[in-house]
Protein backbone atom coordinates (compact mmCIF):
# COMPACT_ATOMS: atom_id res chain seq x y z
CA UNK A 1 0.00 0.00 0.00
CA UNK A 2 3.06 2.26 0.79
CA UNK A 3 4.60 1.46 -2.41
CA UNK A 4 1.50 2.55 -4.11
CA UNK A 5 1.21 5.94 -2.46
CA UNK A 6 4.47 6.87 -3.54
CA UNK A 7 3.87 5.92 -7.00
CA UNK A 8 0.90 7.90 -7.12
CA UNK A 9 2.89 10.80 -5.31
CA UNK A 10 5.65 10.50 -8.05
CA UNK A 11 2.97 10.64 -10.95
CA UNK A 12 1.37 13.61 -9.57
CA UNK A 13 4.22 15.18 -9.35
CA UNK A 14 5.50 14.60 -12.74
CA UNK A 15 2.22 15.22 -13.71
CA UNK A 16 2.69 18.64 -12.19
CA UNK A 17 6.01 19.35 -13.78
CA UNK A 18 4.48 18.84 -17.09
CA UNK A 19 1.24 21.03 -16.83
CA UNK A 20 3.65 23.75 -15.21
CA UNK A 21 6.12 23.05 -18.51
CA UNK A 22 3.01 23.45 -21.17
CA UNK A 23 1.39 26.53 -19.30
CA UNK A 24 5.23 28.32 -19.73
CA UNK A 25 5.50 27.15 -22.83
CA UNK A 26 2.36 27.86 -24.18
CA UNK A 27 1.79 29.27 -27.58
CA UNK A 28 5.33 29.92 -28.45
CA UNK A 29 6.52 26.84 -27.42
CA UNK A 30 4.01 24.83 -30.38
CA UNK A 31 5.03 27.34 -32.70
CA UNK A 32 8.95 26.76 -32.62
CA UNK A 33 8.14 22.72 -32.60
CA UNK A 34 6.61 23.25 -35.44
CA UNK A 35 8.98 25.65 -37.26
CA UNK A 36 12.17 22.80 -36.37
CA UNK A 37 13.91 23.17 -39.76
CA UNK A 38 12.21 26.08 -41.22
CA UNK A 39 13.41 29.57 -41.67
CA UNK A 40 11.48 32.13 -39.23
CA UNK A 41 8.33 33.40 -41.15
CA UNK A 42 8.08 36.98 -41.82
CA UNK A 43 5.32 39.09 -40.63
CA UNK A 44 2.34 40.11 -43.22
CA UNK A 45 2.21 44.01 -43.91
CA UNK A 46 -0.72 45.14 -41.72
CA UNK A 47 -2.66 48.13 -41.25
CA UNK A 48 -0.60 49.12 -37.92
CA UNK A 49 -4.33 51.05 -36.67
CA UNK A 50 -5.98 47.73 -36.75
CA UNK A 51 -3.35 45.98 -34.75
CA UNK A 52 -5.05 44.91 -30.68
CA UNK A 53 -3.94 47.22 -28.30
CA UNK A 54 -3.28 49.84 -30.67
CA UNK A 55 -4.24 53.66 -29.38
CA UNK A 56 -4.06 57.03 -31.12
CA UNK A 57 -1.60 59.24 -30.00
CA UNK A 58 -3.05 62.47 -27.77
CA UNK A 59 -0.57 65.08 -26.89
CA UNK A 60 -1.23 68.60 -25.63
CA UNK A 61 -2.13 70.89 -29.17
CA UNK A 62 -2.78 74.68 -29.36
CA UNK A 63 -5.64 76.78 -30.33
CA UNK A 64 -6.48 75.79 -33.66
CA UNK A 65 -5.24 79.47 -35.79
CA UNK A 66 -7.27 79.92 -39.08
CA UNK A 67 -5.30 79.97 -42.43
CA UNK A 68 -4.64 83.80 -43.99
CA UNK A 69 -4.04 84.87 -47.28
CA UNK A 70 -2.42 88.31 -48.59
CA UNK A 71 -5.27 90.64 -50.58
CA UNK A 72 -4.54 89.58 -54.36
CA UNK A 73 -2.29 86.98 -53.62
CA UNK A 74 -1.94 83.12 -54.22
CA UNK A 75 0.63 82.92 -51.53
CA UNK A 76 -0.91 81.51 -48.25
CA UNK A 77 0.98 83.16 -44.89
CA UNK A 78 2.67 80.43 -43.31
CA UNK A 79 3.46 78.09 -46.19
CA UNK A 80 6.73 76.31 -47.23
CA UNK A 81 6.81 76.28 -51.47
CA UNK A 82 4.62 78.21 -54.02
CA UNK A 83 4.20 74.96 -55.67
CA UNK A 84 3.13 71.17 -55.05
CA UNK A 85 4.63 69.73 -51.68
CA UNK A 86 5.71 66.03 -52.22
CA UNK A 87 6.38 65.83 -48.62
CA UNK A 88 4.14 63.43 -46.48
CA UNK A 89 1.42 65.23 -44.78
CA UNK A 90 -1.83 63.13 -44.94
CA UNK A 91 -2.85 59.62 -42.99
CA UNK A 92 -1.07 57.06 -45.60
CA UNK A 93 1.76 58.72 -47.00
CA UNK A 94 5.49 57.17 -46.84
CA UNK A 95 8.27 59.32 -45.68
CA UNK A 96 12.10 57.90 -44.53
CA UNK A 97 12.99 57.95 -41.02
CA UNK A 98 17.60 58.31 -40.87
CA UNK A 99 18.85 56.34 -38.15
CA UNK A 100 22.17 57.68 -37.05
CA UNK A 101 23.02 56.57 -33.51
CA UNK A 102 26.59 56.88 -31.57
CA UNK A 103 26.24 57.17 -28.50
CA UNK A 104 28.85 56.29 -25.56
CA UNK A 105 28.72 56.83 -22.17
CA UNK A 106 30.71 56.01 -18.90
CA UNK A 107 29.73 56.28 -15.48
CA UNK A 108 31.45 55.31 -12.03
CA UNK A 109 30.34 55.50 -8.83
CA UNK A 110 32.23 54.91 -5.58
CA UNK A 111 30.73 55.03 -2.28
CA UNK A 112 32.21 54.14 1.53
CA UNK A 113 30.91 54.80 4.78
CA UNK A 114 31.92 53.67 8.33
CA UNK A 115 30.17 54.38 11.74
CA UNK A 116 31.58 53.57 15.14
CA UNK A 117 29.06 53.25 18.21
CA UNK A 118 30.47 52.97 22.06
CA UNK A 119 28.27 53.46 25.45
CA UNK A 120 29.38 52.92 28.66
CA UNK A 121 27.57 53.34 32.08
CA UNK A 122 28.67 53.27 35.33
CA UNK A 123 28.48 54.02 39.05
CA UNK A 124 31.35 55.51 40.04
CA UNK A 125 30.04 56.29 44.26
CA UNK A 126 26.83 55.74 46.35
CA UNK A 127 26.24 59.10 47.88
CA UNK A 128 29.97 59.60 48.40
CA UNK A 129 30.55 56.36 48.92
CA UNK A 130 32.68 53.96 47.46
CA UNK A 131 31.41 50.53 48.45
CA UNK A 132 27.42 49.59 48.96
CA UNK A 133 25.59 50.46 52.09
CA UNK A 134 26.05 47.30 55.14
CA UNK A 135 27.40 45.34 52.26
CA UNK A 136 30.91 46.76 52.02
CA UNK A 137 31.07 45.39 48.87
CA UNK A 138 33.04 47.58 45.99
CA UNK A 139 30.82 49.65 43.88
CA UNK A 140 30.43 48.35 40.19
CA UNK A 141 32.13 50.62 38.29
CA UNK A 142 30.67 49.14 34.57
CA UNK A 143 27.18 48.77 34.89
CA UNK A 144 26.56 48.07 30.90
CA UNK A 145 29.34 48.55 27.90
CA UNK A 146 28.38 48.33 24.47
CA UNK A 147 30.55 48.55 21.55
CA UNK A 148 29.21 47.80 17.61
CA UNK A 149 30.62 49.39 14.48
CA UNK A 150 30.05 48.82 10.89
CA UNK A 151 31.76 49.60 7.58
CA UNK A 152 29.59 49.50 4.15
CA UNK A 153 31.34 49.79 0.68
CA UNK A 154 29.80 50.16 -2.68
CA UNK A 155 31.42 50.64 -6.20
CA UNK A 156 29.62 50.49 -9.91
CA UNK A 157 30.77 50.95 -12.88
CA UNK A 158 28.66 51.20 -16.63
CA UNK A 159 30.59 51.70 -19.91
CA UNK A 160 28.21 51.74 -22.81
CA UNK A 161 28.79 52.29 -26.48
CA UNK A 162 25.92 51.90 -29.52
CA UNK A 163 26.28 52.65 -33.06
CA UNK A 164 23.26 52.13 -35.30
CA UNK A 165 22.78 53.36 -38.89
CA UNK A 166 20.53 52.76 -41.30
CA UNK A 167 17.55 54.28 -42.71
CA UNK A 168 13.92 52.99 -42.56
CA UNK A 169 10.34 53.83 -44.57
CA UNK A 170 7.55 54.59 -42.51
CA UNK A 171 3.53 55.74 -43.08
CA UNK A 172 1.70 58.35 -41.30
CA UNK A 173 -0.92 56.86 -39.24
CA UNK A 174 -2.77 59.87 -37.38
CA UNK A 175 -2.56 63.57 -38.32
CA UNK A 176 -2.51 65.66 -34.72
CA UNK A 177 -5.01 68.98 -34.68
CA UNK A 178 -2.09 71.05 -34.72
CA UNK A 179 -0.62 69.13 -37.77
CA UNK A 180 2.02 66.81 -36.65
CA UNK A 181 2.31 63.38 -37.70
CA UNK A 182 2.17 60.28 -36.17
CA UNK A 183 4.63 57.61 -38.14
CA UNK A 184 5.47 54.11 -37.86
CA UNK A 185 7.36 51.62 -39.77
CA UNK A 186 8.55 47.58 -39.77
CA UNK A 187 10.94 46.68 -41.62
CA UNK A 188 11.99 42.53 -41.55
CA UNK A 189 15.19 40.77 -43.55
CA UNK A 190 15.71 37.51 -43.32
CA UNK A 191 18.57 35.83 -43.98
CA UNK A 192 19.25 32.00 -43.82
CA UNK A 193 17.66 31.19 -40.11
CA UNK A 194 17.53 34.76 -38.60
CA UNK A 195 15.32 37.30 -39.33
CA UNK A 196 16.57 41.15 -38.34
CA UNK A 197 13.63 43.31 -37.77
CA UNK A 198 12.94 47.19 -37.00
CA UNK A 199 10.59 49.26 -35.67
CA UNK A 200 10.08 53.10 -35.49
CA UNK A 201 7.52 54.84 -34.76
CA UNK A 202 7.13 58.50 -32.87
CA UNK A 203 5.41 62.50 -33.50
CA UNK A 204 6.94 64.85 -36.07
CA UNK A 205 6.76 67.91 -37.07
CA UNK A 206 6.00 68.51 -41.12
CA UNK A 207 8.62 71.56 -41.10
CA UNK A 208 11.34 69.55 -39.74
CA UNK A 209 10.37 67.16 -43.06
CA UNK A 210 13.35 67.97 -45.68
CA UNK A 211 12.69 68.78 -49.20
CA UNK A 212 13.60 64.85 -50.48
CA UNK A 213 11.25 63.41 -48.08
CA UNK A 214 13.10 62.06 -45.02
CA UNK A 215 13.51 63.06 -41.22
CA UNK A 216 16.38 63.03 -39.07
CA UNK A 217 15.67 60.23 -36.13
CA UNK A 218 16.60 62.64 -33.40
CA UNK A 219 14.01 65.07 -34.52
CA UNK A 220 11.15 62.61 -33.48
CA UNK A 221 9.29 63.14 -30.36
CA UNK A 222 8.50 60.56 -28.12
CA UNK A 223 10.98 58.14 -30.48
CA UNK A 224 10.04 54.39 -30.02
CA UNK A 225 13.01 52.50 -31.80
CA UNK A 226 13.44 49.06 -31.66
CA UNK A 227 16.35 46.81 -33.36
CA UNK A 228 16.23 43.40 -32.79
CA UNK A 229 15.61 39.53 -34.30
CA UNK A 230 14.42 36.19 -34.08
CA UNK A 231 15.78 32.76 -34.96
CA UNK A 232 17.64 30.37 -34.43
CA UNK A 233 20.72 32.66 -33.40
CA UNK A 234 18.73 34.66 -31.11
CA UNK A 235 17.14 31.34 -29.52
CA UNK A 236 20.62 29.92 -28.42
CA UNK A 237 21.99 33.99 -27.17
CA UNK A 238 18.48 33.19 -24.27
CA UNK A 239 18.17 31.57 -21.59
CA UNK A 240 15.98 28.22 -21.08
CA UNK A 241 12.45 28.77 -19.82
CA UNK A 242 13.15 27.28 -16.94
CA UNK A 243 16.05 29.25 -15.93
CA UNK A 244 14.35 31.96 -16.67
CA UNK A 245 11.79 31.06 -14.23
CA UNK A 246 14.26 29.78 -11.35
CA UNK A 247 15.52 33.54 -12.06
CA UNK A 248 12.36 35.10 -11.31
CA UNK A 249 11.22 32.89 -8.50
CA UNK A 250 14.68 31.85 -6.74
CA UNK A 251 15.41 34.91 -3.90
CA UNK A 252 18.71 33.73 -3.57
Amino acid sequence: MKVTSMVASRMLRGVSALALVAVLGGCSGLERLAQIGEPPALTAPENPTTRPGYKPVQMPMPALQPASYNPNSLWRNGSRAFFNDQRANKIGDILTVKINFNDKANIANDTTRARVNKEDSGVDNFFGKTKLPLMGAALPTRIFTADSSSISQGSGQIQRQEALTTNIAGVVTQVLPNGNLVIEGRQEVRVNFEVREMIVGGVVRPEDIESDNTIDANKIAQARISYGGRGQLTDVQQPRYGQQVLDVLLPF
